[in-house]
């Protein structure tokens, strides 16, 4: 029997229905809407912006999305690749700074057989990865565990992200901006 106490998720799952404020995609609409702390948008720049998972693989699991809505690396403009990869580059040194692990996974999921959920607007997902972080519960169990609530999660990268060279926070509830 598969059970794992995890009573933040309530809220998500009493929801009226998943995104039902979204017309389209619902990366598209991240960005604009108001409260970036209750959304998990925890950073955001000129043509992309960092986004907590909702279902994370570990702690501080995050995607780094551009702003362009594409499935298509490709169609990507310069500015837009440049921009991406310097937020990719912010969010590694904020999670290294908030969580300290001893590791990274980071990928695309390019197209709709890489098992990604959102095929038409790429996003990079970043997976911080600690020494023995893969035990029994997902080898045998097929379960993980989650350790860290995701506001916690969210208000250490948002501190590491406001301690960056360059980083302005606009607010309360406000992701960092970076131009």
């Amino acid at each position: 029997m598969d059970q794992l106490f995890a009573p933040w998720r309530i809220e998500w799952i009493k929801r009226d229905e998943k995104n039902s404020d979204v017309d389209g995609c619902v990366f598209c609409a991240f960005p604009e809407r108001e409260d970036d702390r209750e959304n998990l948008l925890v950073a955001r720049s000129d043509h992309a912006f960092v986004l907590l998972n909702n279902y994370p693989y570990s702690p501080g699991h995050v995607m780094v999305i551009p702003r362009a809505h594409t499935g298509e690396y490709a169609d990507l403009t310069d500015d837009q690749l440049l921009d991406h990869a310097r937020l990719k580059q912010r969010t590694f040194e904020a999670a290294e700074t908030a969580l300290e692990p001893d590791g990274f996974n980071a990928g695309l999921n390019l197209g709709e057989g890489a098992g990604g959920s959102i095929g038409d607007h790429l996003h990079t997902h970043i997976v911080p990865r600690w020494q023995g972080d893969t035990n029994f519960m997902p080898v045998i169990g097929d379960s993980s565990v989650i350790v860290q609530a995701l506001e916690e999660t969210y208000d250490q990268l948002h501190e590491a992200f406001a301690a960056q060279e360059g980083a302005t926070v606009p607010g309360a509830g406000r992701a960092v901006v970076f131009e």
